[in-house]
């Protein structure tokens, strides 16, 4: 792909942007809502064949995928002494483990004797003693030091000190449990950029999972991961939702090599309309009664104050201090390679997509409700797991079904409509689009490293 390079204009929609909004908006919004980082990025077309080729495929399983931080896991999935977990991308493997001490660590899942996998792909399980092998019965403490060897007098070369398990490097961060398969990687706190920061007035670790949903999708996972990086396609995907979204007016930030976010207001209907949209059309179209909206309330503020007495009674939280644009913004952070991180209320959302093969990669979306003071969070339900032609309609208490499903059927024609292209490529916009060229720009920086 051809270099990533500053466009030279800066044109954007002429309306009020999200962080104009915000500023609107008059109460404490964080800090960081506030801090730009934007990007006009141009270049050439990014071909399909980034996508459509086995070779590229390949070797971005060989030199990213392996060498990426990666959430494996929530912390409290494996909240005990000796509960597991087993986290896979590609051909690699870890098995995530509660340690005696409370602490966290992951190894590969390969048995050093004849490599047969300790747990397969997705197990999870608690309380284990040691760590065996199903094949032969050797075992290895949970700190992966040699236990147990079945006939240890056949195995006179083995010596204990240079027979544990492989370990992988795992951190945490925000409630999650996070794992890379390179054992010189920066440390996770030097990934994470920003978001550590930004994420210190709504932390992820005062959060616990309602729903976890898994659905395999058509298409390179390139593809999917693209279609959340950018508002630009609301209007046409999910137009109910125009009245009350200001799509054009999204800003978008790149912070550094691994961070990127958008800002995309609620409350505010799309530049896109040529007649005026009042307040209480506004409303309405969130799903409020806009009868009990005071004479100089916006709707963005109607809509926030009900949605804190909403979601404070329903989780036991005191939202009363918490801005507009924490309550109903859709603020979005994107962690290279996969990982979605929502730091509001309305949409409490975390998501992540893992290749599965060139053609198909498998979506996780998490709820994430905010908890209440000195309450700790439960241990997750377990993921409803959807096929590709099952819609996010079909599962129970999910609040963005629509929205979703509307997402996923655009896939099924990108995909066949990329390998269908006579041009081959993709035509992408500067600064609506930016995140998406900062994608391939930062994957390109792996694949040219050798791992």
């Amino acid at each position: 792909m051809a270099p990533v390079t500053p466009q030279s204009t800066t044109a954007r929609c002429s309306a009020p942007s999200a962080r104009e909004v915000i500023a609107r908006d008059g109460d404490a919004a964080p800090q960081s809502y506030r801090l730009a980082r934007e990007a006009f990025l141009a270049g050439d077309d990014i071909p399909f064949a980034r996508y459509t080729s086995q070779d590229f495929f390949d070797t971005e399983i060989e030199r990213m995928w392996s060498r990426t931080w990666q959430w494996a896991c929530r912390a409290e999935q494996i909240a005990g002494t000796g509960d597991y977990l087993v986290y896979d991308v590609g051909p690699y493997s870890a098995l995530v483990v509660r340690q005696q001490d409370g602490s966290i660590r992951a190894f590969v899942n390969s048995c050093p004797h004849r490599g047969m996998q300790f747990a397969s792909a997705g197990e999870t399980g608690s309380g284990k003693q040691f760590i065996r092998c199903p094949f032969h019965g050797m075992s290895w403490q949970l700190d992966g030091t040699l236990r147990d060897i079945p006939c240890r007098w056949d195995f006179p070369h083995i010596e204990a000190e240079q027979f544990g398990l492989a370990e992988i490097l795992c951190d945490t961060w925000g409630g999650f449990v996070f794992v890379n398969f390179d054992t010189r990687a920066p440390e996770l706190a030097e990934y994470l950029g920003v978001l550590p920061e930004h994420f210190r007035t709504f932390p992820l670790d005062r959060r616990q999972v309602s729903l976890h949903i898994q659905k395999i999708l058509p298409g390179n996972w390139k593809m999917c991961v693209e279609a959340f990086l950018e508002a630009f396609h609301v209007l046409a995907t999910h137009p109910e939702g125009a009245r009350y979204t200001a799509d054009a007016c999204a800003n978008y930030d790149v912070f550094d090599k691994h961070v990127s976010r958008f800002m995309h207001s609620l409350g505010v209907p799309s530049p896109h309309f040529e007649q005026r949209i009042s307040d209480a059309d506004v409303v309405a179209a969130m799903g409020f009664d806009p009868s009990d909206m005071t004479g100089d309330q916006t709707a963005r503020e109607y809509v926030a104050d009900c949605l804190r007495t909403q979601f404070g009674d329903a989780f036991g939280v005191d939202l009363g201090g918490t801005s507009t644009a924490q309550i109903i913004d859709s603020v979005q952070y994107f962690l290279f390679p996969n990982a979605f991180f929502f730091p509001g209320v309305l949409l409490r959302l975390v998501y992540r997509f893992r290749p599965l093969t060139r053609d198909s990669c498998i979506f996780e979306i998490l709820v994430l409700d905010p908890l209440p003071e000195g309450v700790s969070p439960k241990k997750p339900p377990a993921p409803v797991r959807l096929d590709k032609d099952q819609p996010y309609a079909c599962v129970p208490g999910f609040d963005f079904a629509q929205v979703f499903d509307q997402d996923v059927e655009n896939f099924h024609r990108q995909w066949a409509g990329i390998k269908a292209s006579r041009k081959g490529a993709q035509t992408l916009a500067s600064y609506q689009e930016s995140r998406i060229r900062h994608l391939h720009s930062t994957l390109d920086e792996y694949l040219v490293t050798p791992s």
